[in-house]
């Protein structure tokens, strides 16, 4: 399979949205992450997702949708407070999960009872929906488990030859996987933090609770409710480990054949190998940045990279979430 590098004009997207309606899978760029977009109704091209990324057949896949009206077809039983975040929130970082109609696929959903649902804020992500006509299901762009791609040509590293087109778009400004939340049971659940923040959730939720499974592994057995929670994702092929305490540049400065990933702010500090993924100040620039790091981990050629651990607040607490996952949940306390 030749994959086509698309431009983000209206001739590349009339392309994108012409090889959507035929059955095909399309790199596409949101504020996220960049996603492998598919037609959510068509269970041959959901197929096709799985089968580029190697993805799990039980992690379920996003629905993207560029109007409201759409959540009323593919879920039921909607409650008040998706409408108000839905209002709040989108288009944005934000996947509402709710309860699904038979419209959806199995294979979209996992099996599960359940749908998430996002709409994108970008405006290529927008139009590509809106013009095929179709709600998108679209998972990160990438080989299963690798890091996220948040430049057109990290998909092309990763899926060329293995997917139709990619959207060679800009880079994404958010640059972690959207929040996702369960508002499908009794109460709200935050499944897997992201650009909207557990604060700003709640202002409208205040009796939302987090998932274990945000910061710890998955039960043996248990089976995943969004994205984003498997045991080992985001990971580079290097040995990672994700580091807290303060005293990260005395413990790095002793090890040999190492990386560092550290904040800019402790960069002199440092005497080894390092690479920086943004100002502990700005915990924004972390999560646009620790994706391309992690990518470039592996171009470090050492046996082993040691990330100082964010904050577990704000947009910190989506960094660090993807870091422990990066690392396999191997974690050193300084």
């Amino acid at each position: 399979m030749i994959t086509q590098k698309l431009n983000t004009d209206k001739s590349g997207i009339e392309t994108a949205c012409q090889i959507l309606k035929n059955g095909g899978v399309v790199g596409i760029p949101t504020e996220t992450v960049y996603g492998l977009a598919a037609n959510a109704f068509n269970p041959k091209a959901i197929e096709k997702i799985f089968g580029a990324k190697g993805r799990p057949q039980d992690n379920p896949l996003i629905v993207h949708i560029a109007e409201i009206e759409t959540v009323y077809e593919i879920a039921k039983d909607i409650p008040k407070t998706a409408l108000i975040c839905a209002e709040k929130f989108w288009p944005g970082p934000l996947t509402i999960v709710l309860n699904k109609t038979n419209k959806i696929p199995d294979c979209v959903s996992a099996g599960l009872s359940t749908v998430a649902i996002r709409m994108p804020s970008n405006q290529t992500a927008r139009e590509v929906i809106s013009k095929s006509g179709l709600p998108l299901a679209a998972p990160s762009a990438n080989i299963s488990g690798s890091p996220s791609p948040t430049t057109a040509e990290h998909v092309v590293n990763d899926l060329d030859g293995k997917i139709d087109a990619v959207l060679m778009g800009e880079n994404c400004n958010v640059g972690v996987e959207s929040t996702v939340i369960s508002l499908a049971g009794e109460k709200p659940v935050l499944l897997r933090p992201g650009g909207i923040t557990l604060e700003q959730l709640r202002e409208i939720l205040p009796d939302i609770t987090v998932n274990k499974a945000v910061l710890s592994e998955l039960e043996s057995g248990e089976t995943a409710a969004s994205p984003g929670m498997k045991y080992k994702h985001y990971a580079p092929k290097t040995e990672t480990f994700l580091v807290e305490g303060e005293n990260f540049a005395d413990f790095v400065n002793q090890k040999s054949n190492a990386v560092a990933v550290c904040f800019a702010e402790e960069e002199s500090d440092i005497s080894i190998p390092k690479i920086i993924y943004g100002e502990k100040a700005h915990p924004e620039t972390l999560a646009q940045n620790i994706f391309s790091v992690l990518r470039e981990v592996d171009n470090s050629n050492t046996k082993y990279a040691y990330i100082h651990a964010p904050e577990k607040d704000g947009i910190g607490l989506a960094v660090y979430n993807r870091l422990i996952r990066a690392a396999a949940f191997k974690v050193i306390k300084l």
